[in-house]
């Protein structure tokens, strides 16, 4: 760049401009409650301590409540020396809160202690919808936005991808342990050894749960077998991974054939924002080896295979036709501190922009991904696919900010 000095010179270089950074006159401070989790098996938390200390530095205020973090690893003292205040009781948190992030969707308890006009960030599991839910929140006025529904100008879902990295590469862990013959499991080594072939893994869907299961089960040395109905995602796995998978379209064929010699199934077939698609019937899984393993990892929405049903981490198996079912729908719990981390890289940013917006209405307007993420605002259901399962009043979210209802 060319500068002209005060003697009417030029000279090569780049000079700073320095300005007053003028903070929003639309900011407001926002009361943000992180509840402990009540949902069995439930072992994160959406923010860190270091979270935490970002939304305090901002003028915002983050109450925790006692323990809440304990099973991440993260002490009541680290909250506080944050600048979080922790709240003896989840009442005292609900009370004090208007925006409530937590994991699991609420309880009807909890959401009788929440404020009403409350904004409710979490997890919907729509394979489970609870309609009565619904019409709490409704009755309350709450807005609630869900992590499968937040979605970027891009296309993408920012917690559902980094959930879904985790689960993928969890499914194989999980597979792994359960083929072991004091799980009684087929007893096999997943990646072989010298001489002994490897177990043979067969994932259901090119998603991003399939791209890192495919990624794990490759790293401990399996033959990985991908099916799919899109042949550009399928197209887009195998370059991912150099064409060291199988893939093949998911027709009945193909389904029918590749579970009859799996070791390991892997169900990560899902639409996002919808419940999971079911492509295998009982009786392909009746025809699967004894002792192998089904992992599906789509169960929070409502699961792939026509056999399974949600189980829990404290009881997490069963079996049906001799093949070892492991369904548990908060996958990612089993390493919260990992999960908590992954929630808090995303939820930090869109609870500044909430308050930097001067409030949901105005953040509503200029972030795509909250507006997306938006299922219940102004006692109106935002989500037309809700709808369907829940009969409460429909308005397109775009309608519902411009008219101001």
């Amino acid at each position: 760049m060319e500068i002209l000095n005060p003697a009417g010179t030029t000279s090569i270089g780049l000079k700073t401009l320095e300005k007053t950074v003028m903070r929003n006159k639309g900011q407001v401070s926002l009361k943000i409650g992180l509840p402990r989790e009540r949902t069995n098996d439930e072992t994160r938390i959406c923010l860190t301590p270091s979270g935490a200390s970002i939304l305090v530095a901002n003028g915002h205020e983050v109450f925790v409540e006692a323990k809440a973090g304990e099973q991440a690893h993260f002490s009541d003292q680290a909250y506080a020396d944050a600048g979080a205040q922790i709240a003896h009781g989840a009442r005292e948190l609900y009370q004090r809160s208007e925006v409530i992030a937590k994991v699991a969707p609420p309880d009807k308890e909890e959401i009788a202690m929440m404020r009403d006009q409350a904004i409710l960030i979490s997890a919907l599991h729509l394979g489970s919808a609870n309609e009565r839910m619904y019409h709490q929140l409704y009755d309350k006025n709450i807005t609630g936005i869900g992590f499968e529904f937040i979605q970027d100008a891009d296309g993408s879902y920012p917690i559902v991808r980094m959930l879904h990295e985790i689960t993928g590469s969890l499914a194989i862990q999980i597979a792994s342990h359960y083929l072991e013959s004091f799980h009684e499991g087929q007893g096999i080594l997943l990646g072989g050894i010298s001489g002994v072939p490897p177990a043979t893994v067969v994932i259901l869907g090119a998603g991003i749960i399939g791209e890192y299961a495919a990624r794990t089960a490759l790293g401990y040395g399996a033959q990985v077998f991908v099916l799919d109905n899109n042949l550009t995602a399928l197209r887009h796995l195998e370059n991912a991974l150099d064409r060291r998978i199988v893939t093949a379209m998911a027709n009945q064929q193909y389904l029918s054939n590749s579970l009859k010699f799996a070791d390991v199934v892997i169900g990560a077939v899902m639409e996002e924002g919808d419940k999971a698609p079911c492509w295998v019937t009982e009786p392909m899984v009746a025809q699967m080896k004894a002792g192998s393993v089904i992992v599906d990892t789509v169960i929070d929405q409502g699961g792939c295979l026509s056999t399974s049903r949600a189980t829990t981490h404290s009881n997490p198996t069963y079996r049906m036709h001799d093949v070892v079912h492991y369904c548990v729908p908060n996958m990612p719990a089993r390493v919260a501190r990992t999960g908590t981390y992954a929630l808090n890289n995303v939820l930090v940013p869109y609870l500044m922009d909430i308050g930097d917006a001067g409030g949901i209405h105005g953040a509503l307007w200029t972030s795509i991904a909250l507006r997306n993420g938006t299922y219940l605002y102004k006692k109106h259901l935002a989500k037309k696919m809700l709808h369907q399962m829940v009969k409460l009043p429909y308005r397109d979210i775009e309608m519902l900010i411009a008219s101001g209802v």
